[in-house]
């Protein structure tokens, strides 16, 4: 029986992303204007996090949610929302970790280019929860929704417990009209650099895909329904 986990909880989210909401907004603000007048993310979220006192997981926030406006759009001009007969090359680890989190009722980033993404960092460690199911059979109903053909399963080899989860989503797919291939492989960023039909909310992959999906945020509106997402921007 999986561990009950309340996967990406930190009590401190509810002041630092509530209470402090209007703070955090705006510095968000500020690292926008930066960004887009050529700074480079990582040392202008430096000062602007420096300036408004904000916390690690403040400034972590700040970078996941917040791009350039060429990007934004770059990224817009390549979702698509149909997959139907199609082939799509999954993220593993992202999606899963990121759905786990949803289903635990934790923080989740509504980005700027309309991504879903969470503040976990899995550091090289990953353990099956009890909501690992949910995340599983929440992709399986979306895929297969929408007609998908087949499912490449991305999964990175140097994470604990990939082998188990690889087991797991082959399990829930058994009887499944899409056919599933899991694969568990290094450098899976740059494996799907160069597909299309990719489902991540990874913002280096979304740079460099040809095509995505936006799953995530889709099982949050169909499963879950209204969600308390932390927007800054």
């Amino acid at each position: 029986m999986p561990d009950i986990v309340k996967r990406g909880y930190v009590p401190s989210d509810s002041r630092e992303f509530t209470e402090q909401i209007d703070k955090l907004r705006s510095a968000g603000e500020e690292l926008y204007y930066l960004i887009n007048r050529g700074y480079q993310i990582k040392p202008a979220s430096t000062f602007v996090g420096n300036h408004y006192l904000l916390s690690e997981r403040q400034r972590l926030a700040l970078v996941r949610s917040i791009s350039p406006k060429d990007r934004i759009e770059e990224r817009l001009e390549k979702e698509i929302n149909n997959l139907k007969d199609s082939v799509v090359y999954i993220d593993t680890f992202n999606t899963v970790i990121t759905l786990e989190i949803a289903f635990s009722g934790s923080t989740l980033l509504y980005c700027m280019d309309g991504t879903i993404r969470d503040l976990a960092g899995l550091r090289g460690t990953y353990r099956i929860i009890d909501k690992t199911d949910f995340a599983v059979e929440a992709i399986r109903k979306i895929l297969e929704s929408e007609g998908v053909k087949e499912a490449y399963f991305l999964i990175d080899a140097p994470i604990s417990n990939s082998g188990r989860l690889s087991s797991k989503i082959e399990d829930m797919f058994t009887d499944s009209n899409v056919n599933v291939v899991c694969e568990v492989i290094n450098d899976v960023d740059k494996n799907l650099y160069t597909r299309e039909n990719v489902i991540t909310s990874d913002a280096i992959i979304l740079d460099n895909c040809i095509s995505w999906f936006n799953l995530t945020r889709r099982v949050i509106k169909e499963e879950i329904g209204e969600y308390p997402f932390v927007k800054i921007c």
